[in-house]
């Protein structure tokens, strides 16, 4: 399944978005609901070596910023590159033992990044001390489009995904100490690409994606006492790809996945419940939890079938919601409109904003199609 070419099924419900001075691309509005504006600006820091989407971001112990792999202009690459927020530059870092893209990167409890995707089944460590990366065990099932949880125990549950030969439910747990992953229970369902979130009490609740019967409305839990998954409540609408986000109260807001609406998964209840609705029809987009507990959404496109703009189109629309009113607010927009891009909490409270593409308008006068960016910005509360 290509991320770029995902069609979606659903109509808009609205679409509202602010254009900054030198964004490009069409942007539609609607005159209901009105979206309260949210103090909050974007500003340009230093840019990437190479363009890259579909990459990742990881926080690093220092407060520095380890962006690895992608899709770059030429295919899937294997470099790396660090960000230093004290500076605002990227260094060179790596390379990765081969070229990743749709992969994950999780942070270990000992500050080294375990690297998983990609159709071989390899994974990487990358440490930050020595900037190297190197082989570790291989996945038990190769894959991709996949989820990568931390667990309290410091082990990794590998989820879902997908393959030449369709869509997995299966799942591993990949042990830092063996450097091995080994088979865990299975999924009740196939599912690709879903989102899957730790929960305060130590479960991890998987919701939406695709398989074969179609986009999911359906969620489970793995409890790592047992190995097992379980179904838990469905949410009020099917999500591909949608963002699940924990809160500080312990609830999960779930958003997009071709959707303007989000729900709250409780998982005192096991059930999900409405909230507010995003202003901008969501696909492909970053959703951060910033250090106040608001969540800051950016990086939107509208789906290559959607029936009132035909081509895809990216929107520099960035909104906030906030967990305690349940609402959703428009903030100021992205320097540069973007999807597919990265987003990552700072130790300082900004939001780092890495690559993605844009339509290639916003990058060049007289371009067709869409640029691979390796630009990126910083949003302040």
């Amino acid at each position: 399944m290509s991320y770029r070419t995902r069609a979606a099924y659903a109509l808009f419900a609205c679409l509202l978005a602010t254009v900054a001075s030198g964004c490009y691309g069409v942007v539609l509005t609607s005159p209901s609901p009105t979206y309260t504006h949210v103090a909050g600006r974007f500003a340009v820091t230093g840019s990437m070596s190479a363009g890259r989407e579909v990459a990742t971001a990881t926080l690093l112990s220092d407060g520095s910023v380890l962006v690895a792999g992608g899709d770059g202009d030429s295919g899937f690459l294997s470099s790396a590159e660090v960000y230093d927020p004290r500076t605002g530059t990227f260094a060179p870092t790596g390379p990765m033992t081969a070229p990743r893209g749709v992969h994950t990167a999780t942070l270990l409890h000992d500050g080294r990044v375990l690297v998983i995707g990609g159709r071989d089944g390899s994974a990487d460590i990358y440490d930050p001390v020595t900037g190297v990366f190197s082989r570790t065990g291989a996945l038990t099932t190769p894959r991709q489009g996949h989820t990568a949880t931390l667990l309290h125990d410091g082990q990794v549950l590998v989820a879902g995904g997908d393959t030449d030969a369709g869509v997995l439910a299966s799942a591993e747990l990949y042990d830092p100490v063996t450097g091995t992953f080994s088979p865990t229970g299975t999924m009740t369902t196939p599912r690709s690409p879903s989102s899957a979130t730790l929960l305060q009490d130590g479960r991890v609740i998987i919701v939406g994606g695709e398989n074969r019967s179609g986009i999911l409305a359906s969620a489970e839990l793995y409890d790592p006492a047992t190995g097992q998954f379980s179904p838990t409540g469905s949410m009020m609408t099917d999500r591909n790809q949608p963002s699940a986000t924990l809160l500080p109260d312990g609830r999960v807001l779930v958003a997009g996945g071709n959707q303007t609406s989000a729900e709250l998964y409780d998982p005192a209840t096991g059930m999900f419940a409405r909230t507010g609705s995003l202003a901008v029809y969501p696909d492909t987009g970053s959703v951060t939890v910033m250090a106040d507990g608001r969540v800051l959404f950016v990086g939107w496109t509208t789906p290559p079938t959607s029936p009132l703009l035909g081509n895809p189109t990216v929107f520099a629309a960035a909104e906030i919601y906030d967990p305690r009113s349940g609402a959703f607010g428009v903030t100021d927009p992205l320097i540069m409109p973007r999807d597919l891009a990265t987003a990552t909490l700072l130790r300082d409270g900004r939001v780092l904003i890495v690559g993605g593409s844009a339509p290639a308008s916003a990058v060049a006068s007289g371009g067709t199609g869409s640029s691979v960016l390796a630009s990126a910005e910083l949003f302040q509360p």
